[in-house]
């Protein structure tokens, strides 16, 4: 079986290089996926419209690189991880992880039995992962239960303990909502920023990584530092957003 390369990287003690597409399109993903990152994340819970048909010609173009595809499915639901998986995904991130049952039903999603009960039934893995993939998915496959309430990182510990699962994703803008703040003031929330890396801290003790989402590469850097180790870098909107924007301005102002 293709062995993980973010798997590897963690192993080295070293942070991927992640990029965040929340559109399909094969053409961007494969022009993305070529800039030469090691993880890029789909994301089918708030992407435009992402079902299993679009994800599965996603899978299709970021595989004609050497980029590990991720998808975050939209629900913590066994049939959104086995189709992902199914069709190629590395590593899942499941959201709305609030307990350690939760975190046990996606971690047993990701794995086949006697360590889960994901069904056997591979269709186009086999293709991008070897034919012997049944017998090593277990192993190389990604689960990642996203973190994003203030009850969930207050009781991290029992989380952290569910069988299956290789860490955690903090989403901090659910994160902001669960304890009544403003989303895009955060960062400013001394609290929540306690929270985060309490879930940090208690996850590397149980040997488990943690990522959290970023709006900048910048913020990334500083992540990294603080020992998360999943951070996407860039957007597929957000740098169309940037540029669009940045040319704009300055042709208005030439004019």
């Amino acid at each position: 079986m293709r062995t993980n390369k973010v798997k590897e990287l963690w192993r080295a003690k070293k942070a991927p290089a992640v990029a965040w597409m929340g559109t399909p399109d094969p053409y961007i993903a494969e022009t993305m996926a070529s800039a030469g990152f090691d993880a890029m994340v789909l994301d089918m819970q708030h992407g435009m419209t992402i079902g299993p048909d679009r994800a599965g010609v996603w899978f299709q173009a970021v595989s004609t690189t050497g980029v590990v595809p991720f998808v975050r499915v939209p629900w913590n639901e066994p049939f959104f991880i086995q189709w992902a998986l199914d069709a190629g995904a590395y590593g899942i991130i499941v959201p709305l992880v609030d307990n350690l049952e939760e975190a046990a039903k996606a971690g047993g999603a990701c794995r086949y039995p006697p360590k889960g009960y994901r069904s056997n039934g591979p269709n186009r893995v086999r293709y991008y992962a070897g034919a012997d993939y049944l017998y090593h998915a277990n192993d190389e496959i990604i689960c990642l239960c996203m973190i994003e309430d203030i009850n969930a990182a207050n009781n991290i510990e029992a989380i952290a303990k569910a069988p299956g699962i290789d860490g955690f994703y903090i989403g901090p803008t659910d994160f902001a909502l669960s304890m009544g703040k403003d989303p895009a003031k955060f960062r400013e929330n001394e609290e929540q920023t306690k929270a985060c890396m309490h879930v940090l801290d208690t996850a590397r003790k149980a040997g488990l990584v943690v990522g959290i989402h970023c709006w900048s590469a910048d913020e990334v850097v500083q992540r990294h530092k603080q020992g998360f180790m999943f951070c996407p870098a860039v957007s597929d909107i957000g740098a169309i957003t940037a540029a669009s924007g940045a040319a704009l301005k300055t042709v208005r102002g030439a004019q």
